[in-house]
């Protein structure tokens, strides 16, 4: 019987860290810090829901990071 998959681990890493940073900015150093997914959205933007390890979500307002959460 094949092994059952282990989630990926998640970066030691704070979404606060990226508030207010340029959003080109923000968007690098989060891919550096091992997140494998990086989304900006504009503000109000409709997404859905569902929790994905591993990614990093940022509401972009006038270029800059407004708001950062996981998943």
């Amino acid at each position: 019987m094949a092994p059952i998959p282990k989630p990926q681990a998640e970066p030691d890493d704070s979404p606060d860290a990226y508030l207010g940073l340029d959003a080109e900015h923000a968007e690098r150093l989060a891919r550096e810090r091992g997140w494998s997914t990086v989304r900006s959205l504009p503000p109000g933007a409709i997404i859905t829901m569902e929790y994905r390890v591993g990614r990093l979500n940022f509401e972009v307002k006038d270029g800059r990071v407004a708001r950062a959460w996981k998943g």
